[in-house]
């Protein structure tokens, strides 16, 4: 099921996502300063990418830096991608086949806006690391 999820999301939407993840990430990657706010947007990219079968954790041992970073990620990057998310999440939810991609969609948001001190992992890894059922 996971795999035809993916396959509808990626026709529909996550390519087009995709590509809002690589081009912020080639922008933010101009500056030195600003290659760890890129390589964030790369990972979330190829997250939303193929989303379904993964899921967002709280890293281990992050920090105030995170903290700090998220707050410029936020205002440099996170509130476009984000707007691209619910755009695109209410668009999908408008037909009955779209309403688990457009969830998805929202469900992005959150690492969306404030991705650092963040892990995207399987989720059968998740159910084992941190003992939730997988989805």
């Amino acid at each position: 099921m996971k795999t035809i999820l993916n396959v509808i999301w990626l026709i529909l939407c996550g390519l087009w996502m995709f590509l809002g993840y690589v081009l912020a990430g080639l922008l933010l990657c101009i500056t030195i300063i600003g290659i760890p706010f890129g390589l964030a947007a790369f990972r979330i990219g190829v997250y939303a990418l193929w989303p379904f079968g993964h899921t967002v954790v709280d890293r281990p041992g992050a920090g105030a830096p995170s903290c700090v970073g998220n707050v410029l990620w936020l205002i440099l990057a996170g509130w476009w991608l984000a707007l691209g998310h619910i755009t695109t999440g209410i668009a999908l939810c408008l037909t009955i086949i779209g309403i688990p991609l457009g969830l998805a969609n929202f469900k992005l948001i959150p690492v969306s806006l404030l991705p650092l001190g963040k892990e995207i992992v399987r989720t059968d890894d998740a159910a084992a690391m941190y003992g939730f059922a997988a989805r």
